[in-house]
C-alpha cells in the first residue's frame, strides 16, 4: 500500500518529507457517517510502511450534511510524530502501522 502522488501534499516534519493523502470522496461508510474519516502518510523519498491514521470526525463529503472539520497540515505533522513515537519506522517496509484517534467518535444512525 502506497500513498499515489497524484492528490497527496507535502510535508515536512523535523527536517524529513513526507505525503499525506485524505480520500477526496468518502467510503460508503464514511459517507453514511458510520465510520470515521481516515488519511494515509508516507515517507517522501523511501518507500517502506505507511501510517493510516483514523481520526475522530465525520468525513468532510458526507452524504448526511453533518458538520466535520477539515484535516489540517498541523495536525498531520503531530500524527506523524505521535505514530514516530509509539514505533512507526516510515522507512522500514512492512504492514501499515494504524494510529487510532477515533476515540470519542459515534457513529451516526
Amino acid at each position: 500500500m502506497t500513498v499515489g502522488r497524484k492528490g497527496a501534499r507535502r510535508i515536512t516534519v523535523d527536517g524529513v518529507p513526507y505525503r499525506w493523502r485524505l480520500r477526496r470522496r468518502p467510503t460508503y461508510g464514511q459517507a453514511l457517517c458510520w465510520s470515521p474519516c481516515t488519511y494515509a502518510v508516507e515517507h517522501a523519498e523511501q518507500s517502506g510502511a505507511p501510517l493510516v491514521v483514523v481520526t475522530d470526525r465525520p468525513h468532510l463529503s458526507n452524504w448526511l450534511g453533518h458538520r466535520a472539520r477539515p484535516v489540517l497540515p498541523a495536525e498531520v505533522a503531530d500524527t506523524i510524530r505521535t505514530a514516530l513515537d509509539q514505533g512507526w519506522t516510515p522507512t522500514k517496509p512492512g504492514s501499515p502501522f494504524l494510529l487510532d484517534l477515533s476515540y470519542g467518535f459515534t457513529a451516526m444512525p
